[in-house]
């Protein structure tokens, strides 16, 4: 993981997931957002806004849970969404330890609360009611009809204003789902090891097929997959093993350019993708290979590049290309990088999400783009590399005068970092600095890592 954060989510074999339901608009998002104090799940209105289960790593008292919201349930539901929303919460019911039934104390018990209770006995899944709303001493006598839900003592809880039970329903909610993790924990035999697990971004334009792939890679339905760009609204984390070796994909939302985005919960999704790709340790980057590189996915790889971010980019729907001869996959390679040249440290993967074509080799490439953004050079080997480097092709004279390279040394891991001491910063030119980067690559593996060379002047202080 990068030095400077540990960018690991929580594992939900030692840690429980918590997770919340309810019909739509009762307040779901609004109560994650207050457990995790910081605006972190959509808010909105417009019922629906929640589509993806989306997980939180989260803590109470010292205690870590996973805590998973979820989009409203509406039981017998057949609009465009709510079918699949509804097969989410059904997802969200088997992997949760806890189940928190979120209710609107204002409402009063409506048809939905009844069917969706119904539901939630015949899983036999430990539940919490929640009466949400309850904001005043006055509220209080409204959460006694709630008994008749059968699902045990209502806590009232104001998720807009953090008052009433919301620190019991915490309580609670740590309290049972440990119980949950250790009984389920006897009846597996699984043994209880906490490890940082790699996060992994996968981004791209809008409807370029992420959540097609994760779902493929998952082996399940993990996220709503619809022709309809801009389906994904969340960025929705998932833990999928491969080899024995966990990977939490970031599933996010299609970017695009803020200019293009509606003020509202499309802009604000788009800046919670670009905070994904920041809070990961490698981008998978989807490109569409019907229509080649776009604008719009430059800007996506200067984003991953700046994070430091271990970088692979996948060329999906290859399938749909037409006239492929031998030589067309290596052909097109040459264009991506001509097009994007500041990703050509990136291997290419082509794939189809549809037919699933190569799709288990992006775990091939995640463990090497990973190892290599994490490779350290011994000094020595640094100073050989730069100095070969020099004498092979000097730096041009500026001005008269010439940037002598005086000692080189690698500082820092994710991005590979190295800073070159020399008599004057200011004569060190990008050109000369992408030649240097050139001839470190053709020495040592960094293939997917981005390369930071920095020139400090000698006898300069560190900033």
């Amino acid at each position: 993981m990068k030095e400077t954060s540990l960018k690991a989510s929580l594992n939900p074999l030692t840690t429980p997931v918590i997770a919340i339901i309810g019909r739509p608009n009762v307040g779901k998002s609004t109560l994650v957002n207050r457990i995790l104090g910081k605006r972190q799940a959509i808010v909105d209105d417009q019922p629906g806004v929640t589509r993806d289960r989306a997980y939180f790593p989260s803590q109470w008292n010292g205690k870590d849970f996973i805590l998973m919201d979820t989009g409203g349930l509406v039981p017998d539901g057949d609009g465009a969404f709510e079918s699949e929303i509804n097969q989410q919460v059904q997802m969200a019911l088997q992997e949760a330890h806890v189940v928190v039934f979120l209710v609107d104390g204002k409402s009063g018990i409506t048809a939905l609360d009844s069917q969706i209770a119904h539901q939630l006995r015949q899983h036999k899944k430990k539940v919490l009611l929640a009466v949400n709303k309850v904001d005043t001493f006055d509220d209080q006598p409204f959460i006694h009809e709630f008994h008749q839900l059968g699902l045990g003592q209502p806590v009232p809880v104001s998720a807009l204003h953090g008052s009433g039970g919301v620190g019991d329903l915490l309580d609670a909610m740590v309290l049972e789902g440990y119980a949950e993790l250790e009984k389920e924990r006897h009846e597996d035999d699984t043994p209880l090891e906490s490890s940082g697990i790699m996060r992994v971004a996968l981004v791209g334009r809008p409807n370029v097929g992420k959540s097609s792939i994760l779902n493929k890679l998952a082996g399940k339905e993990r996220v709503i997959v619809s022709d309809i760009p801009g389906t994904t609204r969340d960025a929705v984390d998932w833990t999928v093993n491969w080899e024995g070796r966990p990977y939490t994909f970031v599933d996010t939302a299609g970017i695009r350019k803020k200019g293009r985005v509606d003020y509202g919960v499309e802009l604000f999704s788009v800046d919670r993708s670009i905070r994904a790709v920041e809070e990961s340790d490698v981008t998978v980057m989807l490109l569409n290979a019907e229509e080649g590189v776009t604008e719009q996915d430059k800007k996506i790889v200067e984003i991953s590049h700046k994070a430091g971010n271990a970088l692979v980019l996948v060329m999906n729907k290859w399938d749909l290309v037409e006239d492929k001869n031998t030589h067309s996959a290596q052909e097109f390679s040459k264009k991506v990088y001509a097009e994007m040249p500041h990703a050509n440290f990136a291997p290419i993967l082509f794939t189809s999400a549809k037919t699933g074509q190569r799709l288990h080799k992006i775990f091939e490439h995640i463990d090497k783009v990973f190892e290599n953004n994490h490779r350290r050079v011994k000094t020595s080997l640094v100073n050989q590399l730069i100095t070969e480097a020099v004498s092979f092709n000097p730096p041009p004279r500026i001005k008269n005068k010439t940037l002598n390279v005086l000692y080189s040394t690698q500082t820092s891991v994710a991005p590979p970092t190295f800073v070159l001491f020399v008599n004057n910063a200011k004569l060190m030119k990008d050109s000369y600095r992408r030649y240097l980067e050139h001839r470190l690559r053709a020495n040592i593996d960094f293939e997917g890592a981005p390369i930071r060379i920095l020139a400090r002047t000698r006898g300069e202080k560190k900033d």
